[in-house]
This record gives C-alpha cells, sequence and structure tokens, in this order.
C-alpha cells in the first residue's frame, strides 16, 4: 500500500525533474522516489567519524612523561 503526498516545486526544479523523467524515459514519480531513496540512504556522517573512537594511546596526552608541567 503506497500513501500519496503533495509538494509545491519551484518552477525551475519541476522543469528539471520533468526533463530527467522525459531523457531516462522514468516516469517523475519514480524519478522522485529514487532521489529520495538516494538521500535517505546516505551517510551523513563526516569522514572522519569511522575512525573515531579506534585510536589507541594514553587517555590524556599530557600523561606521557616528558610532556607533563609538574
Amino acid at each position: 500500500m503506497s500513501d500519496t503526498i503533495t509538494l509545491r516545486l519551484p518552477q525551475p526544479l519541476l522543469e528539471r525533474l520533468r526533463e530527467k523523467s522525459r531523457r531516462t524515459g522514468v516516469p517523475v514519480n519514480r524519478v522522485v522516489c529514487q532521489s529520495l531513496e538516494k538521500t535517505l540512504n546516505e551517510n551523513n556522517e563526516p569522514a572522519w567519524m569511522k575512525y573515531a573512537g579506534t585510536l589507541s594511546g594514553p587517555k590524556n596526552l599530557s600523561s606521557r612523561k616528558g610532556y607533563s608541567r609538574s
């Protein structure tokens, strides 16, 4: 079962959507659904986040010998 939504699109965006539909032979509805799927499946985390928590070493770098001020 599917639901219907209504969107108000700026004219330039609507023209681009229709042009892509015409060029590819894919119905406008399917172009919109594919675009939404792609956008919603993207991982929005910064690339460096995959390394977060993977580094080893002292918790506090200032505790290393020769680097403390005490």
